[in-house]
């Protein structure tokens, strides 16, 4: 099988700069494309993190001015990656979140920021590093949104594109004004085009020009040609639904796992869950809840948005603590949210506890102990947290959306007969719905064999990485077999 070279186009990537599930992908999807015959290198802004991680680097290609300062292409090896970092430090050099300034508020400069990203990224699909020209270009999110449009309008040959999309919610929409600036020409501002709602859309221009385009999960690809799920591109996806492809993420089964992880107290499988509860009880100190072996703990690894129903869950509190259960939070987000959790933490301690921020070690404890994982979101495009809850045998009571839906078997009367339920779903995502799920959770935790069969089931799953991989692969030699001229 021929070996290809795709470029992965990201503006995070794990375990260097982590905002949220893209990193996670961007760094565990190349190893398992390896394992295909893709080598992959992945282009990353040179933030302060990824800037300090490297031990060798080469220059490889040069600006004397890009978007306002000089800035060359850094070819290395860190975090087990081959990795091409736009050292730019005009745009990156910045402490903190690497979109968010520290009022909380976007970059004012973030047009420019990303633009010079997909500039980087055209030029090396264009061969300017030598050694480096990719058969397939992966774009993703918004960020990376401009790299299908600079090389459709350059009208040279080029690589096939693919854009692929972790959140539709996130557009990057800026003004007209900056079209020339971007490298893009007139012909661009068109319906066709980048235009977007007199905007230009950065993932729009991804989505209108890419060869084929991506989303992390078979539903969330059918719930984005909708107008309910599409958030105003719903109808430029339903016209470009034969190049839409709905692949399901997977997580890196070596990071996530239980039997070797170092951030447990008790490291177990599925054959030994009786260890877990000595994580449950380390947790439980940690956290400062009641020492209860036998209480029901639920637990909450998410950002703490309206996105992800964290809203219901805090209305939903009543049904936790008057199921006897415990509630452990970690999380980030919106304030009024991070205020009404760590309130409520305040009201009932000893019952629910509440860390603001992230913190992956806490991430891979929690997942180690909770009997059940909280996951209420409004939408969801795949969702990783409850892949680790699967895992970790953390059983995931999920909202019927995207991902969720895709990647969690609900443990119905029926399916628990046949013996494949592996967590617990509810629709529609409302207060009473999810307060409902949590008594069937109560309820199925009692019966403890039942329960314990359950995690077993859940652990059983397949999350890694190999079976999404095999299907990128397919679509990238399929690309790639069609070359744009």
């Amino acid at each position: 099988m021929k070996r290809l070279r795709v470029l992965s186009v990201a503006s995070e990537l794990y375990p260097l700069v982590k905002t949220g599930g893209l990193a996670d992908v961007a760094g565990a999807l190349p190893p398992a494309l390896a394992r295909e015959n893709i080598e992959t290198r992945t282009l990353v802004p040179g933030y302060p993190a990824i800037i300090d991680a490297l031990r060798e680097a080469v220059a490889v290609h040069g600006w004397a001015r890009l978007h306002g300062g000089p800035a060359r292409l850094l070819a290395t090896h860190a975090a087990g990656l081959d990795l091409l970092v736009l050292d730019a430090p005009h745009l990156y050099a910045r402490p903190g979140n690497p979109y968010l300034g520290p009022d909380g508020k976007p970059w004012p400069d973030n047009a420019l920021r990303f633009a010079a990203l997909a500039e980087g990224a055209a030029a090396v699909a264009r061969g300017t590093v030598p050694g480096a020209a990719p058969d397939v270009v992966q774009a993703h999110d918004w960020q990376a949104g401009l790299v299908p449009a600079l090389l459709h309008y350059a009208g040279t040959p080029r690589p096939r594109t693919v854009m692929t999309v972790h959140n539709l919610s996130f557009q990057g929409l800026f003004p007209r004004e900056l079209l020339p600036e971007l490298g893009l020409p007139p012909q661009a501002w068109a319906l066709d085009g980048v235009e977007y709602h007199g905007m230009i859309g950065y993932l729009k221009a991804g989505l209108a020009l890419a060869d084929h385009v991506t989303t992390v999960s078979p539903t969330y690809a059918a719930e984005i040609r909708t107008p309910e799920g599409g958030m105003g591109l719903d109808g430029l996806l339903r016209h470009r639904a034969d190049v839409l492809t709905g692949i399901l993420n997977g997580i890196d089964d070596t990071v996530w796992n239980p039997a070797t992880d170092v951030h447990l107290a008790a490291r177990f499988d599925r054959r030994h869950l009786a260890r877990r509860a000595a994580n449950k009880a380390a947790l439980q100190a940690r956290l400062g809840l009641d020492a209860e072996p036998a209480s029901v703990l639920f637990g909450v690894v998410s950002r703490l948005t309206q996105q992800k129903g964290m809203d219901l869950l805090l209305e939903s509190l009543p049904a936790v603590l008057g199921g006897g259960a415990q509630l452990a939070v970690l999380g980030a987000g919106d304030k009024a949210l991070e205020a009404g959790f760590a309130a409520a933490a305040a009201q009932h301690p000893g019952r629910v506890a509440t860390v603001i921020g992230y913190d992956e070690a806490l991430a891979h404890l929690l997942q180690g102990s909770v009997d059940a994982l909280l996951v209420p979101s409004r939408f969801e495009p795949c969702g990783l947290t409850q892949l680790c809850a699967l895992r970790y045998g953390a059983i995931p009571v999920v909202a019927r959306v995207g991902g969720l839906a895709d990647t969690v078997i609900d443990a119905s009367e029926m399916a628990l007969a046949a013996g494949t339920g592996t967590g617990l779903q509810f629709a529609p995502v409302t207060r009473g719905s999810l307060q409902f799920a949590i008594g069937r959770a109560l309820a199925l935790r009692r019966d403890a064999a039942l329960w314990r069969r359950l995690q077993s089931r859940a652990m059983a799953t397949d999350v890694g990485w190999t079976r999404p991989a095999k299907h990128y692969a397919r679509l990238f030699r399929a690309l790639a077999a069609r070359r744009a001229a």
